[in-house]
């Protein structure tokens, strides 16, 4: 089974997303799409009068921006998605956390900054997977909304990555899954300003030592954090690279990204 996260790179410009939409559909197998949106909905916002805001590069989500996100990730983006993939040929099905109860979080307690509605997901025994794999197992494909519920009637913001990987390790026990990260990158790479100096596998070793040497540094820490919590709970493989890397992985089974494993293979 795949889980991939699609990040708003590709979900603002639409011969991209077209050229993926295509590639995610020849998947063979059982699938899973998480997507993104910020760039949109940061755009969207500004035409209301509502201006984003942000601290560490998250996003602050009141009241009035809550109501954006909650429009343009589970209504706008994710419906469009979930149209294109019909036309596809691909049966998929628009989901946010708070529909079959699949996603519950908790509002992020407010410490040094108050993030507003922001979600935090406890972990993957709280996913409903046993609603979700009734989906896959009618023939379904969902696309999920970076958008979970308190159970008390509010929607939340949750990061999509997060979300990603949650549901990844939620379904471990049932499926021989690989979580796939597209971005915008071709994958991890041995030196940022070359696009092509992909480091095509990284295990736990070689993490620490990329580490170490200051080749992988700040937002690239978190993901491969991510990542490795995921492989140790059950995770078959991650992979990471950009969008157009999904067409080799519905092709031939490979990917031109970079591998996350435990050990090296």
């Amino acid at each position: 089974m795949y889980i991939i996260k699609i990040g708003g790179n590709v979900l603002d410009k639409p011969e991209r997303l077209q050229r993926f939409l295509i590639d995610f559909a020849q998947l063979s197998g059982l699938k899973l799409l998480v997507h993104g949106g910020g760039k949109i909905a940061s755009t969207i916002g500004l035409r209301l009068g509502i201006a984003p805001a942000y601290v560490e590069g998250r996003r602050l989500t009141d009241a009035e921006t809550l109501q954006v996100v909650t429009m343009v990730y589970g209504g706008l983006i994710n419906k469009n998605v979930v149209a294109q993939l019909q036309a596809l040929g691909c049966n998929a099905i628009g989901m946010t956390g708070a529909d079959a109860n699949a996603i519950p979080a908790t509002k992020r307690p407010v410490k040094t900054v108050d993030y507003g509605y922001a979600g935090d997901i406890a972990g993957p025994e709280t996913i409903n997977a046993t609603a979700i794999r009734a989906l896959l197992s009618a023939g379904l494909t969902p696309v999920f909304a970076p958008l979970t519920h308190d159970g008390h009637g509010n929607m939340l913001n949750t990061n999509a990555d997060t979300i990603a990987s949650v549901l990844a390790t939620a379904l471990a026990p049932h499926y021989n899954v690989q979580l796939v990260y597209c971005f915008e990158k071709k994958g991890v790479l041995a030196d940022a300003s070359d696009d092509n100096s992909v480091i095509s596998h990284i295990d736990e070793n070689r993490y620490k030592e990329l580490k170490e040497k200051g080749i992988v540094t700040d937002g690239m820490i978190p993901k491969l954090d991510n990542a490795f919590a995921a492989l140790r709970q059950g995770v078959k493989a991650v992979l990471i690279g950009e969008a157009e890397g999904l067409a080799s992985l519905a092709g031939s089974g490979t990917f031109s990204g970079t591998s996350i494993t435990l050990s090296h293979a």
